[in-house]
């Protein structure tokens, strides 16, 4: 069975940032009308995470009312009410931006493109395909990977 995919509304953007970093397929449209959610997450079979009650009505078994006002609060209520499995071992697997599918990229491609300490001292780069965003396990990675492990009761195994 294939990992669940989400659509969310406008009020759940940082949330959005999070599951894909999980490596959850998850669409943020940004300020959209109810309607054009519903009908993404009707079209694409996608899970409608929303803070809005009467949106979360409306989207019936499709629909997760998301009621933490914190960030961290919040990822966690979505992995707990959804029943979520995130594996770390697609962790970061997706663009942060765009929700785009990250793929290798050979250091040598990328020389005039990351800064040049950067390209100095890393040595594995991952690229994105849809916006063309270039990532490296950097201390950012790190203390995204570390939050998440936070969060989801997995200290040790990052």
């Amino acid at each position: 069975m294939s990992p669940p995919s989400f659509v969310v509304d406008t009020m759940l953007g940082r949330l959005a940032r999070w599951l894909r970093a999980m490596g959850y397929d998850t669409l943020y449209l940004g300020p959209a009308e109810d309607r054009r959610l519903l009908q993404v997450a009707h079209a694409e079979d996608r899970i409608l995470l929303t803070r809005d009650g009467k949106l979360a009505r409306l989207a019936g078994t499709v629909g997760c009312l998301i009621r933490a006002d914190q960030l961290d609060h919040q990822l966690v209520e979505a992995v707990e009410r959804l029943a979520l499995a995130p594996q770390d071992t697609r962790w970061l697997s997706r663009c942060l931006q765009c929700n785009a599918t990250l793929e290798p990229r050979p250091k040598h491609t990328l020389n005039g493109l990351v800064p040049d300490h950067i390209f100095t001292t890393q040595t594995q780069f991952m690229g994105c395909p849809g916006c063309g965003k270039i990532y490296w396990p950097g201390s950012h990675a790190d203390r995204m990977l570390v939050r998440l492990a936070r969060l989801l009761g997995r200290e040790g195994r990052t």
